[in-house]
């Protein structure tokens, strides 16, 4: 059944900040709801947050499923730890291999397709948290997103304008799986419509019944290689079973006082870190806050460090630099000499990479604080679905490089060079806020004005969540609905190529953010969720 309403009419409206001993913070009400029930029923953050994600590849299958891949930061409640879940190469991937099949002038690995697809890392992710901090059984954790699943819920209106951007593509449409899958009635789900996944609440339940094992080495691996073979894909079960998730420590930068901690490469939080570093240097709260002063320096220290990181960050193992070299206070403060104030610069950045993702956050009153995201890429990914599974792929692959003087180039068991980071905050070695922004080459972007919001010019974690953001990409400066018209033009007196923009995956990002106020069983949390998104704070 539909309704009569236009969901798109509407007028401007400014969310307020939860305030709780126990936050969810999603991209979809029903994973934040999701997360807190698991918290409700004697569980933790960590619980939350595999329950919400879980949730969160039913709810919003335009940007993760079943075959993404994930990352994590969480404070344990004495320290910090980082999780890299994102996919290896198959063994058969090299340089060779691509530009046998796809010519000698091919750059990367294709856009869509299996040969887009590393193994996917989410699914173990999900069991090597619960297996060092989880406290409820790992069944009941997916019993939410099955039950989502089954009974189906009412797509949402900019999960449903994503959805439907995506299936006006051929290139995602044709893929096999796709259309069967996520054109139910031969389209995209229209706004209010019920949409259920029974296919992928069987993987759900298999995975749940094994803790994984059946995903990367029992009956679901032996069918997406198949399914991989069938369709001319290099992906076997023996690279399913070899792929374990990886505890790693985290990089950190300082900045105002506080420490910002990221997930090392192959991921791209150090641009994030580098963009910092360069700012450090500069007085920016002497500067309006949404001036041309202060938004020229963090486009310009955002420039610098995505020429640095597209150069330098892939796979650790294959880095000339090491991630402590790229942050050396020495060479952060000689790129920040290189920045003008009174003009823009070119600085020869690489290609930049579009994303699909989503991000959320828990914490809880016993202080656990989890910073997880969770991204097909690009969207639906892949576009392939494994049939009978409703295992969506990402297409992370794409993400590689066939430029053998690169450290990104593809190879057996390589990660690629990922977008998708979460981030954590400290003070005086404490923990200070959970968060993430999701979008691709924006999401670097978005943790640098959102961090210069609240640590410079002191605005609460949602109104710098709601602040109009820019976005730096390809040598323009895209400025959204809301940025300021002087401030814009401001810009294109220096130099800078500005731009409206507009696009149905990457926009400027959506975050969602946890701020500890103190004792978390006494004062709790403040928590923001971005309105560029469909979700929601929820706390209890």
């Amino acid at each position: 059944m539909t309704t009569p309403f236009d969901w798109n009419a509407g007028y401007a409206s400014r969310r307020m900040p939860v305030f709780a001993r126990n936050v969810v913070a999603t991209s979809h009400p029903l994973a934040a709801q999701a997360g807190l029930a698991m918290i409700q029923r004697g569980g933790n953050a960590v619980d939350a947050a595999i329950a919400a994600a879980a949730a969160m590849t039913i709810c919003e299958p335009c940007s993760n499923g079943l075959g993404s891949d994930a990352f994590c930061i969480l404070w344990d409640g004495a320290r910090l730890q980082g999780l890299n879940a994102s996919g290896c190469a198959p063994a058969a991937w090299t340089p060779e291999y691509f530009r046998r099949k796809y010519g000698a002038d091919a750059k990367t690995p294709p856009k869509r397709g299996w040969d887009a697809v590393t193994v996917p890392g989410a699914v173990a992710g999900w069991a090597a948290l619960h297996e060092r901090y989880g406290t409820l059984p790992f069944a009941d954790l997916l019993a939410p997103a099955i039950d989502i699943a089954e009974r189906g819920y009412a797509v949402p209106v900019i999960v449903q304008h994503k959805w439907a951007g995506a299936a006006a593509l051929a290139e995602i449409t044709a893929q096999p799986g796709f259309a069967e899958a996520f054109m139910p009635r031969g389209r995209a789900p229209r706004v209010g419509e019920q949409f259920s996944f029974p296919d992928a609440a069987r993987t759900l339940r298999l995975v749940a019944a094994t803790r994984g094992e059946a995903f990367y080495r029992g009956e679901i691996a032996e069918a997406a290689a198949a399914h991989a073979r069938q369709h001319g894909g290099a992906m076997t079960a023996a690279d399913f079973a070899a792929y374990r998730p990886e505890w790693v420590e985290t990089i950190g930068q300082d900045y105002r006082g506080h420490r910002l901690h990221e997930i090392p490469p192959n991921g791209q939080g150090i641009a994030a870190q580098i963009a910092l570093g360069i700012l450090q240097h500069f007085d920016i709260a002497a500067l309006p806050v949404d001036g041309v002063a202060s938004q020229h320096l963090q486009i310009e220290a955002m420039k610098l460090a995505f020429a640095d990181v597209y150069h330098h960050v892939g796979e650790p193992r294959a880095m000339s630099l090491s991630a402590a070299q790229m942050l050396d206070p020495d060479h952060l403060a000689a790129r920040a000499r290189l920045i003008d104030p009174k003009r823009a610069q070119d600085y020869g950045p690489g290609h930049l990479p579009q994303g699909g993702t989503i991000y959320l956050t828990a914490a809880d009153a016993r202080g656990m604080m989890v910073s997880f995201i969770q991204s097909n890429y690009m969207g639906f990914g892949s576009g392939i679905v494994v049939p009978g599974y409703g295992l969506s792929l990402q297409n992370r692959g794409h993400g590689f490089t066939l430029d053998a003087t690169r450290a990104n180039v593809v190879g057996p068991g390589k990660r690629p060079f990922h977008t998708i980071i979460p981030a954590f905050l400290t003070k005086d070695g404490r923990p200070q806020m959970s968060f993430g922004v999701m979008g691709g080459d924006m999401q670097p972007q978005g943790h640098l004005q959102t961090l210069v919001r609240m640590l410079d010019y002191r605005q609460q974690p949602q109104a710098a969540c709601d602040a109009p953001r820019w976005r730096w990409h390809d040598g323009i400066v895209n400025v959204e609905d809301g940025f300021d018209a002087a401030t814009a033009e401001g810009l294109r007196a220096l130099g800078h190529r500005v731009e409206a923009f507009t696009d149905s995956y990457q926009d400027f990002g959506a975050g969602q953010f946890i701020w500890r106020l103190g004792d978390p069983a006494a004062e709790g949390y403040a928590a923001a969720s971005d309105p560029r998104r469909d979700g929601q704070a929820a706390g209890w």
